[in-house]
């Protein structure tokens, strides 16, 4: 059997953008605008940062996995830091520890968010805190981070974490206590750079290494079926 996927231009040139997009877009293109007036070399540079802001709102549609037991990435970027570790106590998962991903997003990456895995959403917790550099371990303890505890539908619970950074200044979650997801689906934002971290379930373990590029809503980082152990990688 044979299954195609049409690919098109727009696809990667005019890609759709989130709702909050639209206002940034135009802010940037009028003070590209004025830098023009200005004198001509800046008005260059403001059209680079114009789209810039375009493609950093960039909202493309996903391919995401959908077998039962997959945890896939919600957050574009490089894997940055794996550990083991308690997860949050705001979000009463107890004591145990569990492996965490997180997952560092540049300004140059996508930064809309998905759930990791589908089920319902039992508790969030907003914590105001720092604008530490969110690649360090540090920022997922000191740094502002919007919190998500879910339980998927084997009944297992997982967490994942919107942590600001240097120069994050909004968390936007969508997401409601109490809400149904679908794995892959948007639940929020981050502008602009910042930090996802995923707690997963007790004894599973992450299969992407540190390094590793990942895509919102598509990138398998875990199985909760498997008992595959945890993946080494190196750099070529």
């Amino acid at each position: 059997m044979t299954t195609e996927f049409n690919v098109s231009w727009r696809r990667y040139l005019l890609p759709p953008l989130h709702p909050e997009g639209p206002m940034f877009v135009a802010i940037f293109a009028v003070i590209g605008l004025l830098l023009w007036w200005a004198w001509a070399p800046l008005g260059i540079v403001g059209a680079l940062l114009t789209v810039w802001c375009f493609y950093f709102f960039r909202d493309p549609d996903r391919s995401t996995p959908i077998r039962e037991g997959l945890i896939i990435t919600p957050a574009s970027g490089i894997v940055s830091l794996i550990s083991h570790v308690p997860p949050p106590r705001q979000l009463d998962m107890g004591e145990e520890p569990r492996w965490r991903v997180s997952v560092f997003m540049s300004v140059f990456d996508c930064h809309v968010n998905r759930v990791p895995a589908g089920g319902i959403v039992k508790k969030i917790v907003y914590v105001p805190g720092k604008f530490v550099n969110a690649s360090l371990d540090k920022a997922s303890e000191d740094n502002e981070r919007n919190l998500v505890r879910l339980e998927m539908h084997d009944g297992r619970d997982i967490a994942f974490v919107q942590i600001a950074g240097l120069v994050a200044r909004r968390i936007r979650c969508d997401a409601r206590e109490g809400q149904k997801f679908r794995t892959g689906e948007r639940y929020g934002l981050i502008r602009f750079g910042s930090r996802l971290d995923i707690y997963l379930p007790p004894g599973v373990e992450p299969l992407v290494t540190l390094g590793q590029s990942c895509v919102s809503g598509e990138t398998v980082i875990a199985d909760a079926l498997s008992d595959e152990k945890r993946r080494e990688g190196e750099a070529r």
